[in-house]
């Protein structure tokens, strides 16, 4: 989906753990009707490190924005988060909260439920009987919204201005600040 313009550079640079010289790919990316976004990436192949952001290429104040998913073609609906974004859904009681373990990422409302699913089947490996049926719970209502059954609110907050949810039905409305947490992604 880049556009023409797209611009990809490797840098190399030590890992920040490790020190081992890995290399770091800037990317650029055009989400249409939007702004040009950076991409940063980088992979330790010694000690695993993992670093992925978003950035957008222009000046960017604090944003929320808000999105009733109700139907199958809202899951569709672009998400750019990056590192500083906070991301919840109240009716499933989840919050993605920014932290040095979270990464950025360009994906779309399905993709967020697919990672949150991945973490709820993770968390369930290792819970207790009263957390493996909470999990399961949280993965069929997963399932319900996935199908168009069960409507939710997505809520997308980034003090740093480097998130959007891409679609006229996402409302943009004042950012709250509050104290982040952990990550809990």
């Amino acid at each position: 989906m880049a556009g023409h313009n797209a611009v990809r550079t490797i840098v190399p640079g030590p890992c920040p753990y490790c020190n081992t010289e890995i290399e770091y790919l800037y990317k650029t990316e055009n989400i249409p009707y939007f702004s040009d976004i950076l991409i940063i990436s980088a992979i330790c192949p010694s000690c695993g490190y993992r670093f992925v952001d978003t950035q957008l290429l222009k000046n960017a104040d604090p944003v929320r924005y808000e999105l009733r998913v109700e139907t199958r073609e809202d899951l569709d609906v672009r998400v750019v988060r990056s590192m500083t974004a906070r991301i919840e859904i109240p009716e499933l009681g989840v919050r993605i909260d920014p932290g040095p373990a979270c990464e950025g990422f360009v994906t779309n409302v399905e993709g967020v439920l697919d990672r949150i699913a991945q973490a709820i089947r993770t968390a369930i490996r290792d819970g207790d009987e009263t957390e493996r049926e909470n999990g399961r719970v949280l993965l069929d209502r997963i399932e319900c919204i996935k199908a168009g059954k069960m409507p939710v609110t997505v809520i997308l907050q980034d003090p740093m201005g480097n998130s959007v949810l891409v679609s006229d039905k996402a409302q943009k409305t004042p950012f709250a600040e509050d104290e982040p947490e952990a990550c809990s992604e």
